[in-house]
């Protein structure tokens, strides 16, 4: 999908999906692009990328964000990596960084570029004449979210949101990816770079499930704590230990979700919260997304 063809793709108002392909990527590897314009969209609205979950369900994803779609302006932007073509976790969450006996792949390959190619080929077209998207991920696309940032240039965004990860690649050099960030030929620079980078960490307080097919059980999973809430915690106190050793700033930040589980509607409303009113939902509607009735 060249420029000119993504701008007709997206140049009606509502939902819409399309095939795309990135050749750096791999023509192999075709992609399904969701996405959402609004009736008020305009090329200075803002762009919002989000990451889907283990379920490849890269529609319900885009859905999730239409509320706010329609009450800000976004441009919701959803690709979608199938099972068929990206298969498990090293492909989509680690990014097909390395492969099967564990060597780095050339970088431009890499799945974690896909969003900022995307956004490219919108500037180009004119879709938007915004210099920098918003990138949200939630579990397996939180995974994939914060690896992207560790490990590719962040320009092209503003703000990049992960929620409820099952586990994170830690930033050290001293243990290699996607445990940490060593093997890959980064930096002390790099890795202080992105410790500065102002990433934000969703953790629902209600994330506290111990077992179960979709919690990441290696242990490099889980020494970083017994749960996703855990994992969370551990990921910022470690980042924060390790910009305090450097003596380095940390910019990351994590906001605690109060009574939301493993629910990537619920997450993803309350990130567009954050990120377009400034603060989490009201309690009233923070228990309404938790599913329970406010008292």
């Amino acid at each position: 999908m060249n420029a000119q063809d993504l701008a007709r793709a997206l140049s009606a108002p509502g939902r819409n999906a399309h095939p795309f392909t990135d050749e750096m990527h791999g023509a192999g590897k075709p992609l399904v692009l969701h996405a959402y314009r609004p009736a008020g969209f305009t090329p200075d609205s803002p762009v919002v990328f989000v990451q889907h979950g283990m379920g490849r369900n890269g529609d319900e994803y885009r859905d999730f964000w239409i509320e706010a779609a329609d009450r800000h302006g976004l441009l919701i932007l959803a690709p979608t990596f199938s099972a068929e073509t990206h298969p498990g976790a090293e492909t989509y969450n680690n990014g097909g960084v390395l492969d099967d006996a564990g060597a780095i792949t050339p970088a431009q390959g890499w799945a974690y570029h896909i969003p900022a190619r995307i956004f490219a080929l919108l500037r180009e077209a004119g879709v938007t004449r915004r210099t920098q998207a918003f990138l949200f991920g939630h579990s397996a696309g939180s995974q994939f979210a914060h690896r992207m940032a560790s490990l590719t240039d962040r320009s092209p965004f503003c703000a990049i949101g992960c929620g409820n990860a099952g586990w994170y690649s830690l930033p050290t050099l001293d243990r290699r990816f996607p445990e940490g960030l060593g093997g890959l030929g980064l930096a002390d620079a790099d890795l202080e770079a992105w410790l500065a980078y102002p990433l934000l960490i969703l953790a629902g307080d209600a994330d506290t499930e111990t077992s179960g097919p979709s919690l990441p059980s290696n242990p490099e999973a889980v020494v970083q704590g017994p749960h996703r809430f855990a994992r969370a915690h551990n990921f910022l106190a470690f980042a924060r230990s390790e910009a305090a050793r450097r003596g380095v700033p940390c910019h990351w930040r994590m906001e605690m979700v109060p009574g939301i589980g493993h629910d990537g509607n619920a997450m993803s409303k309350v990130c567009a919260a954050i990120w377009f009113e400034g603060r989490q939902p009201e309690a009233a509607r923070m228990a309404e997304l938790a599913g329970k009735v406010a008292l």
